[in-house]
């Protein structure tokens, strides 16, 4: 999971976690369910559009709002592969490793398009635009938190070092 590669939705700044989930879906926590209602608010048709393994790529304070995991939950089910902003909330952010939804900061994201397709090296700490062939640097993510996200979030990662002390 070191290279992520998938097709660009772009969205702008601000996107709060009732746009990436509605509150009116909240009354289940079904990955599924809220899987079908991603980013509903802000583009009524996004989950028809998007194939599994897209990127969504958008401006600063991405995730902002309330604290719910239920936004990287829903982004995760629907098949979104990773996040690429320029910022985000610090309470997304971390709710998005906890949750095994890989997010990267670029400062640079108004250069890329909708519909582009970009590489994500995590360990490299690169995005390459395979439309215009740029690449963009960004700050790797340590390696523990690839470990969270290699693990599928923070709730495996606990399984899978508890089972290794159970067999040491």
């Amino acid at each position: 999971m070191n290279v992520i590669t998938g097709k660009v939705w772009k969205f702008g700044d601000n996107i709060d976690t009732d746009l990436i989930i509605a509150a009116r879906y909240l009354n289940t926590s079904d990955p599924h369910e809220l899987a079908k209602h991603v980013m509903e608010d802000a583009d009524p048709d996004f989950v028809k559009k998007m194939q599994p393994g897209d990127i969504i790529v958008a401006g600063e304070n991405f995730g902002c709002g309330s604290s719910r995991e239920h936004a990287p939950i829903a982004l995760k089910a629907a098949g979104v592969s990773a996040v690429v902003a320029k910022s985000f909330a610090r309470i997304f952010y971390r709710n998005a490793f906890n949750m095994g939804l890989p997010i990267f900061e670029l400062k640079e994201t108004d250069r890329i398009n909708e519909g582009d397709l970009i590489s994500i090296e995590m360990d490299k700490g690169t995005i390459i635009d395979m439309n215009k062939g740029v690449t963009y640097r960004f700050q790797p993510i340590p390696e523990f938190m690839q470990e969270l996200l290699a693990c599928g979030g923070l709730i495996n990662y606990a399984k899978a070092e508890m089972l290794k002390k159970e067999q040491a």
